[in-house]
């Protein structure tokens, strides 16, 4: 027989199906097997989801393999009893270090869920989650001192979020969707974050941007979706004032329409970074290959460091041989 570590190559390229008649061939199988099973979790339906939540609720033994464990229950209304099921599971689950959750707007909107998390006893490394920030997701969060990556798609409350300044002492990357300049701020504010992503609202102008200056550690890469009403030039002049040692920055444009002269206005706010390598502008507009050429070689000759360049045809801009060209 292979050695155990061989064995457990093989089942990892096992497709879920294979598993029934794996776990039942013999004892050093069924060991291994489940391991691999139960290891990471991926998204499942509905039916599939509540037998395995019923199984990490009923053993010990089995939910303490979990690792990663990913939960959508975004398309779905969930009733009281799925959210107990899940509750039972997560207090059983000891090792999950990799956790993500997504539940429908209803399920938001109408409930407080960060009380999943009560008597829970893991030690998460990364957490995605649409819950509300609320208080109680706050709490919850001071609770975790080893998450590295944290992504809040949930919508800010009226209530104060507020997380103790020694609280997500190794985070170092963070995404939002909704949230504020506020949580923001709360959430970056002396610690050691080097890549974010946000998303920009009219009614928020450029606060959000101000709180990544709260950051312990300079910020390398930044992802901003934009629905705010300013033009890319003005988006890339307020970055580049505020973040000047970002080395991989990513805008989408959902709300403007930008001309081939806008983008190649913006080149004179790009000689602010030294060390910029990857720019990606996506906007709505209509630009030719021709067009998009010229742009990448401005915005070169403006910030040399560059490497890769995305342009609104979503093709990847690179220098090769003195000129910049693109994959097809």
């Amino acid at each position: 027989m292979f050695p155990v570590e061989i064995l457990e190559l093989i089942f990892w390229e096992l497709d879920i199906e294979d598993f029934p008649s794996v776990l039942v061939a013999n004892r050093i199988f069924n060991g291994i097997a489940a391991r691999c099973l139960y290891r990471y979790i991926r998204e499942m339906g509905p039916r599939r989801t509540i037998g395995c939540l019923k199984t990490l609720g009923a053993s010990k033994d089995i939910a303490s393999l979990v690792n990663r464990l990913h939960i959508n229950w975004g398309p779905h209304r969930v009733i009281s009893n799925f959210f107990r099921l899940l509750h039972r599971a997560l207090q059983q689950t000891t090792s999950l270090r990799h956790f993500s959750i997504e539940l429908s707007q209803h399920d938001n909107a109408c409930s407080r869920l960060s009380w999943l998390f009560d008597g829970c006893n893991f030690s998460l490394r990364s957490l995605t989650t649409s819950m509300l920030c609320d208080p109680a997701l706050a709490c919850f969060l001071e609770t975790q001192p080893e998450i590295s990556e944290l992504c809040l798609r949930g919508f800010q409350t009226t209530s104060r979020f507020a997380i103790s300044p020694f609280a997500l002492p190794a985070l170092d990357t963070f995404r939002a969707v909704h949230a504020g300049a506020p949580i923001l701020a709360q959430i970056i504010a002396g610690r050691p974050v080097e890549a974010v992503s946000l998303s920009l609202f009219s009614e928020d102008g450029y606060a959000p941007l101000d709180a990544l200056r709260l950051s312990s550690r300079p910020i390398k890469r930044l992802t901003i979706m934009s629905l705010d009403l300013s033009p890319a030039d003005q988006l890339l002049a307020e970055v580049s004032s505020r973040l000047p040692q970002l080395e991989a920055l990513h805008i989408v444009i959902l709300t403007l329409t930008y001309t081939n002269q806008i983008l190649l206005d913006s080149s004179k706010h790009l000689t602010r970074f030294p060390d910029l390598r990857y720019l990606t502008v996506m906007a709505p507009g209509s630009t030719t290959t021709q067009d998009e050429e010229k742009i990448a070689s401005s915005w070169h000759q403006a910030c040399p460091t560059l490497k890769t360049i995305i342009l609104p045809k979503g093709k990847v801009w690179f220098e090769r041989d003195g000129k910049w060209t693109c994959w097809e």
